[in-house]
């Protein structure tokens, strides 16, 4: 018996542009899946793509589309990851299952997933690009959150650091680059960025070229974001990172985030959940991820207009595990 599959496209405006190296949004345009089984009972997944990878919601429409004929009563998570590549499809697809699996059972998916409970974790803010009396304001009104994620590009870096230091002096601070610099600009700043108590730096050079860290006496941690796809992309960051940042977007859903964490565990790799923006829909399943993550990158629905009703319960920068009216 097929599972019914159906496919919706939505826009959630942001609360004001947000900026980051490689572009300036205004909203965030997600694919949400549902998928139904016989009695009726469905299961939601979010995805937004990943667009630096050449995703648009078109592409990845008809990449669930094309999939759609194959789905069966007892479609798992594993044929999906043979039927799709890494990607957001795969995601919304499997999150989709994942949430109608926990419907069926009566049960959270964090028991399906073999966990007695998913506890409340905390998350960074993300204050992006912008002015220096901008990235003020938006840091005097995020003195709530005790981790900022700072964005960064080839010349605004250090002085994003120091905005944040004097305007939220107690805060813990991530940067985020987003594939901007390179080595030697790298090795300019880090000590500067040490000094303000950056504790981590996240993918500071372009994709393809990491082998450029090989050898870099890194005084902070530095943690691989579009140059962590799945499990097939830890060879490449061994010993050029400390850390990877998984995102469901990217290596395809929470099927693979777990095993890749799991992976990136045994081979000495800290842990990050990031997203690639989006609801409460697309956060819930992260949260899991989440469980094992030394840092945590879940605020897209903080960035948005408005939620999804119902949503995630955040309190400040606190993120309880989704309730069944969510996902999972």
């Amino acid at each position: 018996m097929t599972l019914e599959c159906t496919i919706a496209i939505e826009s959630w405006p942001l609360r004001e542009p947000f900026e980051i190296a490689r572009e300036t949004m205004t909203d965030v345009d997600v694919l949400v899946v549902t998928l139904r089984d016989a009695q009726g009972r469905a299961g939601r997944g979010e995805a937004a793509g990943v667009s630096y990878d050449g995703e648009t919601l078109a592409s990845i429409a008809a990449q669930v589309d094309a999939v759609r004929p194959l789905l069966r009563a007892d479609t798992a998570g594993a044929d999906l990851m043979r039927w799709l590549p890494p990607g957001g499809a795969r995601n919304a697809l499997d999150c989709a299952l994942w949430d109608l699996r926990a419907k069926q059972a009566g049960r959270h998916v964090w028991e399906l997933a073999g966990r007695a409970q998913a506890g409340r974790v905390l998350t960074a803010y993300t204050i992006g690009l912008g002015g220096e009396a901008d990235v003020r304001r938006k840091i005097r009104a995020a003195r709530r959150f005790p981790l900022l994620k700072l964005k960064a590009d080839a010349t605004r870096h250090v002085d994003m650091v120091r905005w944040a230091r004097e305007e939220h002096p107690q805060a813990r601070l991530v940067i985020d680059a987003n594939q901007a610099w390179d080595r030697r600009l790298l090795e300019r700043i880090l000590p500067e960025l040490k000094a303000h108590g950056v504790e981590l730096v996240e993918q500071p050079v372009p994709r393809g070229t990491d082998a450029q860290l090989d050898g870099l006496a890194a005084t902070i941690a530095l943690a691989a974001d579009e140059s962590c796809t799945d499990r097939t992309s830890l060879d490449n960051l061994a010993g050029r990172y400390q850390f990877v940042n998984i995102k469901l977007d990217k290596c395809g859903g929470l099927t693979e985030a777990l095993l890749l964490a799991q992976a990136a565990r045994a081979r000495g790799f800290g842990l990050m959940v990031g997203n690639m923006g989006g609801t409460s829909l697309a956060m819930a399943p992260a949260h899991l991820v989440a469980q094992d993550c030394a840092y945590v990158d879940l605020d897209g629905p903080l960035l948005l207009r408005e939620d999804r009703s119902p949503g995630m319960r955040y309190t400040a920068a606190l993120l309880d595990a989704a309730d069944a009216g969510v996902w999972g």
